[in-house]
């Protein structure tokens, strides 16, 4: 599969070492070479939920009701996708473009996205041109995977399967909110150096989000504006690696980090009602992975503050009242570990957590309806999930997939659910 294609396709494969093609369909047409590639997935899932504990969070996935029982097909946590990439040399500069859609096999549809009753939808995740060389490095400008915590998506296991379970997405979560951040389909401007013996480092400019409060307050939802009033705000990532390998042994280590401003609260978007006392929104993670043996290892750990639990910005700042709002601190991480038989098939188990503090000044009791949230005794504290997982190449495009995952999300009233979720599916990468 050309490595233009995609972090997420090409990532996928080259992070658990599966068996699809390393070319997509390569055609020839002139100066330029073109390269069609991508995936086709689909999962059925069996899903128990014990808890009546009332979460609130992201994606709508928290809050399992009583003991029931649930089933249904659709995509893991990619979703089908089908690249179409050129490249071509041009006045001593490597060029390149990558453009590809995403439709979805669930029947619910995507938020935010094309869809029509009992159609998954359609994602449209890339649409980006690089150019470089290998002397000076290379220049990416267009949408793509984020750069902040790109590297524990893609070292996840479940990115061939399905992790948790998300409510009304044409895809499920893998491990994102259970071990990390999601790095997320950004409009970017970034550079990447060239590979130094194995150093190699990336910076950008990225599209800001609104931190967003996600169930809201008691009648309103209260956020804070990227933009704050000063013209817009961008944010800026990076991330740097090092990997190395002797004899049969390869690793690989890596950090990251994000920053935006954050601007004051608004209440349904309009008004300024609250001063903000942390107005950067930042993270840091950092990461190993190391094969040898037929074993593959991964440890990975992050942490900051105002950047929130699950998706960016979501659910990241909160307070006592309207007046003033604090960031809230976020951590977490996964451990992971997976071997080849030697039938080649992986077989692989990991654990991971994602935490959310209270910000400064909020309790757990109930508020008035003047205050951000009537109470925060259900927000989010902490979503922790066990997996399982088995992943077996029927021929070297084609993986059979089968995983287990137990998930727990506990609210910062300490009640908590459980879910024990069964997937069954395969996978092709062409």
């Amino acid at each position: 599969m050309n490595k233009n294609i995609k972090l997420a396709v090409a990532g996928a494969v080259l992070a658990l070492g599966a068996t699809a093609a390393n070319a997509g369909i390569v055609i020839p047409a002139g100066d330029w070479t073109l390269d069609i590639s991508g995936n086709v997935n689909a999962y059925a899932n069996w899903y128990k939920a014990d808890g009546n504990a009332s979460i609130r969070s992201a994606y709508g996935l928290d809050s399992p009701s009583g003991h029931n029982t649930n089933a249904n097909i659709g995509n893991g946590l990619l979703p089908n996708f089908l690249s179409v990439g050129g490249s071509t040399r041009q006045n001593d500069l490597d060029v390149s473009f990558v453009i590809s859609l995403q439709p979805g096999t669930a029947a619910s549809a995507p938020i935010g996205n094309v869809a029509s009753t009992g159609n998954g939808g359609l994602n449209n995740r890339q649409a980006f041109v690089t150019f470089g060389d290998k002397s000076w490095g290379s220049v990416k400008v267009g949408k793509d995977l984020g750069i902040f915590a790109s590297d524990a998506i893609l070292s996840d296991m479940t990115l061939l399967g399905v992790g948790a379970l998300q409510a009304g997405g044409n895809t499920t979560l893998g491990r994102i909110g259970y071990g990390y951040i999601y790095a997320d389909w950004k409009p970017q401007i970034s550079y990447t150096t060239p590979n130094f013996n194995g150093f190699q480092a990336t910076v950008g400019a990225t599209q800001s989000f609104d931190a967003t409060s996600v169930a809201g307050g008691a009648t309103t939802t209260s956020y804070l504006k990227a933009t704050g009033g000063n013209g817009g705000s961008l944010a800026y990532e990076g991330k740097a690696s090092y990997s190395f390998a002797a004899n049969d042994v390869s690793a690989k280590v890596w950090v990251s980090g994000i920053a935006q401003r954050v601007g004051a609260l608004q209440v349904n978007g309009a008004g300024t009602n609250a001063t903000n006392d942390d107005p950067i929104a930042y993270a840091g993670d950092i990461g190993a992975k190391v094969s040898a043996a037929g074993f593959d290892l991964v440890g990975y750990y992050y942490g900051g503050t105002g950047i929130g639990t699950m998706g960016q910005m979501l659910d990241g700042y909160g307070g006592a009242s309207l007046a003033t709002v604090h960031g809230r601190d976020s951590d977490g991480g996964y451990v992971q570990a997976m071997y080849t038989l030697p039938t080649k098939t992986k077989v692989g188990i990991s654990w991971g957590v994602s935490n959310l503090d209270l910000a400064a000044g909020e309790t757990t009791a109930a508020n008035s309806g003047t205050t951000i949230a009537a109470t925060n005794g259900n927000l989010i504290k902490q979503n922790e999930m066990w997996s399982v997982g088995v992943y077996h190449p029927l021929t070297k495009h084609l993986n059979l997939v089968a995983e287990y995952n137990h998930t727990r999300t506990e609210n910062q009233a300490g009640a908590a659910n459980n879910g024990n979720a069964g997937n069954l599916g395969a996978i092709l990468f062409f």
